[in-house]
């Protein structure tokens, strides 16, 4: 019961991350991986945005190492203030 209660006090993070990701095929690949790399975080993208937007939500969430991961599959990404 302990560990439920931590789990429902924990406060999810959202961040949002600038990218290059234009196609379809390429953001599908970078939410694989990424869903992959991080089960718990909940990932989409928004190419529809000028910005091609990468939104990311999870407990816990580190963005520099979604920034190095999405960086290592070679698209830039730069977290939004």
């Amino acid at each position: 019961m302990y560990q439920f209660k931590e789990l429902q006090e924990a406060e999810v993070i959202v961040e949002v991350f600038k990218t290059n990701v234009q196609k379809e095929s390429d953001r599908d690949y970078i939410i694989t991986v990424m869903q992959n790399q991080f089960p718990d975080y909940k990932i989409n993208f928004d190419l529809e945005d000028c910005d091609k937007i990468l939104r990311v939500e999870g407990v816990d969430l580190q963005c520099d190492n979604v920034v190095s991961h999405v960086c290592g599959l070679g698209f830039t990404c730069v977290r939004l203030e």
